[in-house]
């Protein structure tokens, strides 16, 4: 696909809770820190000049966390873009803390939400954090304490929209009954779609679904995949992103790199256009695939 002709515009809109506009293909910025997603990047200057691309190339959704780096990705954003253009929304997360590179913990305690979303805003020099995320479900805290305190710090006006990640249709509906969610984070590519009925129930109740490693990190290609992109003169990342595109309307990818090159590329998919039989060809290969 020809790079001169790609912004992210040509993926469409999707609105978050009546007044946030977002274009559906975004960015996620997980992937500018350093090695295991621990520490600075190598290159910071070249991970800034990603996020600038980024803007340029027509994305105004962007998606972080506190425990990117930790601390470094929402540095960085605020390091790379601030002021901030109009129109840029930027999404991060709480409730996931760090130990060491590739380490995860849960920590959906009320008490470390309210300090590591207050952290958010310095970092990334808001006053107001456009969509907050309950990073992942503490099997030790009620889900009601975490979403509780989200809609804590939205009544305070710290927030603007919430959003849940890493969750299941219950728990899903159990933080709806709390507060207005307008998004929803979970794990989906077009060859790992065990979360198909939570897209579903997002695009039932006029929610956005973000996919997290929407190209199941960097494991895409191979048959129908290869074929369709040949035929569209595209890569077979390009495919996929065009895939998740198509499969919803409420489907937000967000896909991350470090590479300028790889962001233009992925960026790219979103004016590649799949015919009905394409989509339905591929979405049958991966349920052949994953049974």
């Amino acid at each position: 696909m020809a790079l001169e002709a790609i912004d992210a515009s040509a993926a469409g809109t999707v609105t978050l809770g009546g007044d946030l506009e977002i274009r559906r293909l975004g960015f996620g910025a997980m992937r500018i820190t350093g090695e295991g997603i621990w520490g600075p990047p190598p290159d910071r200057e070249g991970a800034k000049a990603v996020l600038r691309r980024a803007i340029e190339l027509g994305v105004n959704f962007i998606d972080t966390a506190y425990a990117y780096g930790p601390e470094v990705s929402e540095e960085l954003i605020a390091e790379a873009l601030h002021p901030y253009p109009g129109g840029l929304a930027i999404a991060t997360k709480g409730g996931l803390t760090r130990s060491g590179p590739g380490q995860w913990e849960r920590d959906g305690r009320p008490e470390h939400l309210r300090e590591v979303c207050e952290g958010s805003l310095r970092r990334l020099r808001v006053e107001r954090i456009d969509v907050y995320q309950l990073h992942s479900v503490d099997p030790k805290v009620p889900l009601e304490e975490s979403v509780g305190a989200l809609a804590e710090l939205r009544n305070q006006g710290k927030i603007a929209h919430v959003g849940v990640s890493n969750v299941d249709l219950d728990e899903l509906q159990r933080a709806r009954e709390i507060v207005p969610v307008v998004s929803v984070q979970n794990r989906y590519s077009i060859s790992e779609r065990e979360s198909d009925p939570v897209l579903d129930r997002c695009e039932g109740g006029g929610l956005a679904f973000i996919p997290w490693f929407p190209l199941a990190a960097g494991r895409v290609g191979g048959g129908v995949i290869d074929r369709i992109a040949a035929d569209h003169d595209a890569t077979p990342f390009q495919v996929a992103l065009a895939w998740l595109l198509a499969r919803s309307p409420a489907m937000v990818p967000i896909p991350g790199t470090s590479s300028i090159e790889h962001l233009e590329e992925n960026i790219a998919a979103a004016s590649l256009r799949l015919s009905e039989d394409e989509v339905a060809e591929l979405g049958a290969t991966a349920d052949s695939a994953r049974a």
